[in-house]
């Protein structure tokens, strides 16, 4: 009898459980199964699993699916670009309609001897902590703070910091505007890859302050907006800028400048 209770007894017990929660599962399961969509799976293999967002929604998968019920258009994808754009019109059966290329691209030109550190920071080397003291370590407070934030957001290994200022490699740039979410004075912008120039500053303060903190930074002259036949610059709160869609890359606005802040960026 000791035998059994010993050893029989308990052996029992534990299969009754396991049968017992075998069924359970097999329960949950018809219960909570939710039927995948083919459709969306392929959708999902066909993009690079970035889950960067730049497309507007949660993630790849979200995108995918959005796609799937003819919410969202297939070229959407930043990072996938035109190979991701036509492998999803090739599921769909449709049309592939191009992808435009992005890249991002740093609005500073404040490179080391362009502008001076104020102060030695020691503390977590990340562009977010030099922002909380005093607006950063550097004299032109709208500058890169050159800490690498950007550098560590990126995926793709595409932009690194180069004599002081984070610079984007764009061959390898996917334009999934990553680095752009966590720089926190918001320098990286995500333009078309064809744009041919840029305005290399971000900073608003006027002319004056301006050339007492960066020699590199724009004054808000208004040179190259005169320049411009197709009205493609503007100069609006100190600050020029470019619209993409009216510039025809002529390069008129970069050769005006006086401070060589309106660069050619390559295509």
């Amino acid at each position: 009898m000791s035998f059994v209770m010993t050893y029989i007894v308990p052996v029992l017990i534990f299969a009754v459980i396991g049968l017992a929660a075998g069924a359970l599962l097999v329960f949950c399961s018809k219960v909570f199964f939710v039927e995948s969509d083919e459709t969306v799976a392929r959708i999902t293999e066909a993009l690079p699993g970035a889950n960067c967002g730049a497309c507007g929604y949660s993630g790849c998968e979200g995108y995918a699916a959005a796609v799937a019920k003819g919410e969202a258009e297939p070229n959407m994808c930043k990072p996938g670009g035109s190979d991701s754009a036509k492998k999803i019109a090739s599921i769909l059966g449709v049309g592939a309609k191009e992808a435009e290329r992005m890249v991002a691209y740093v609005r500073c030109n404040g490179c080391n001897g362009a502008t001076e550190e104020r102060y030695i920071f020691k503390g977590t080397q990340s562009c977010a902590a030099a922002e909380r003291f005093y607006n950063g370590r550097m004299t032109c407070r709208s500058g890169c703070d050159g800490l690498g934030d950007c550098v560590r957001a990126c995926a793709f290994d595409a932009i690194s910091i180069v004599d002081g200022v984070a610079v984007v490699d764009r061959a390898k740039c996917t334009g999934c505007g990553m680095c752009a979410k966590v720089c926190p004075n918001k320098l990286i912008e995500v333009i078309p890859a064809a744009q041919q120039y840029a305005v290399r500053c971000f900073n608003t303060d006027s002319g004056k302050i301006v050339r007492e903190v960066c020699q590199n930074g724009c004054i808000g002259c208004k040179i190259c907006e005169k320049k411009c036949s197709d009205g493609a610059i503007k100069v609006e709160n100190d600050r020029a800028a470019i619209d993409p869609s009216k510039c025809t890359n002529c390069g008129e606005c970069a050769d005006a400048c006086p401070r060589k802040c309106i660069n050619t960026i390559g295509g």
